[in-house]
């Protein structure tokens, strides 16, 4: 056993079935997909090449950067408000005793739905008739705020903000929680003889020490919301007036209601162009502040 495991076949063996699933999932159609990007194309006939032309237009359509910024919004909003929350959850969780195990499964939950049902569920909820949400503030003398939450384009992605938080808190829960479990007692037993409790042991002591986490937690964020797309086609398809839009919907929309297959390809190349940008220029802010490797 020990002279199989030492053998380089041995791992090759174990590497290519993986590799070739990566070339064909992966490489294969990223490559087709910058190939396709350099031409006009409806996706029936033979494409042809036109340089620079998509990405120029992308450039200059506005479309584009709208649907950037509210991606950007994705980001803004699980750093400044989803991440926060899944700190307090995950060191209010660890301090619990008691009934552990179905605190972590509660929140953990909503992780395991699909999107598309998790989508579904909330338009429910958003309905402006019949929804949880304007019964319950009509029911506590709110009426006034009863709203067309997913119609109005001035509440529309702040709904679909919520939802996806909602939907993924639990996931990042359960890492700051195996992060915090593993903290040795010692140090907290050390920092409770110098006095420290409660919150401040948590922010003094916890935070620091799941800092890696945290930064893994962000750039997760930060990536899964550059690809954000089944949520925001379940509940509103990019609209009111296209206000929801993000690239994804609107890289769909060009190839295949509009048969602009040249220009989504091209749309999807500055997807992953952007999101490539915003990870190195997020490593490079978290070594600016010293942020320890992983």
């Amino acid at each position: 056993m020990n002279k199989t495991m030492r053998n380089p076949l041995t791992y090759t063996l174990f590497i290519i079935p993986t590799m070739l699933f990566y070339m064909m999932f992966f490489m294969i159609p990223l490559l087709q997909s910058l190939q396709h990007a350099f031409t006009r194309w409806d996706g029936v006939n033979q494409p042809e090449f036109n340089g620079l032309d998509n990405f120029i237009q992308a450039f200059q359509d506005e479309l584009v950067w709208h649907s950037l910024l509210n991606n950007i919004c994705f980001i803004l909003f699980a750093v400044v408000v989803q991440i926060p929350v899944i700190i307090v959850l995950g060191i209010a969780i660890s301090s619990i005793r008691r009934w552990k195990g179905l605190y972590k499964t509660t929140v953990f939950v909503p992780s395991i739905l699909s999107t598309a049902v998790v989508g579904i569920l909330f338009s429910f909820i958003y309905h402006p008739e019949i929804g949880l949400l304007n019964q319950l503030l009509k029911s506590a003398g709110a009426g006034s705020l009863v709203h067309t939450w997913l119609a109005d384009d001035k509440t529309a992605m702040l709904a679909i903000l919520v939802t996806n938080a909602w939907q993924w808190t639990g996931f990042y829960v359960v890492l700051v929680l195996a992060a915090i479990l593993g903290i040795s007692t010692e140090v907290y037993e050390a920092a409770e003889l110098d006095g420290a409790t409660g919150w401040s042991k948590a922010w003094h002591i916890t935070i620091p020490l799941i800092r890696s986490v945290i930064m893994v937690i962000i750039l997760l964020s930060i990536t899964g919301a550059m690809k954000a797309l089944d949520i925001v086609m379940v509940m509103t398809g990019g609209g009111p007036a296209n206000q929801t839009e993000v690239l994804a919907t609107y890289m769909i929309k060009q190839g295949t209601r509009l048969n602009e297959y040249g220009y989504g390809n091209a749309i999807s190349i500055l997807i992953v162009l952007f999101t490539l940008a915003l990870t190195v220029l997020f490593q490079l802010v978290s070594k600016r502040f010293g942020e320890v490797e992983t």
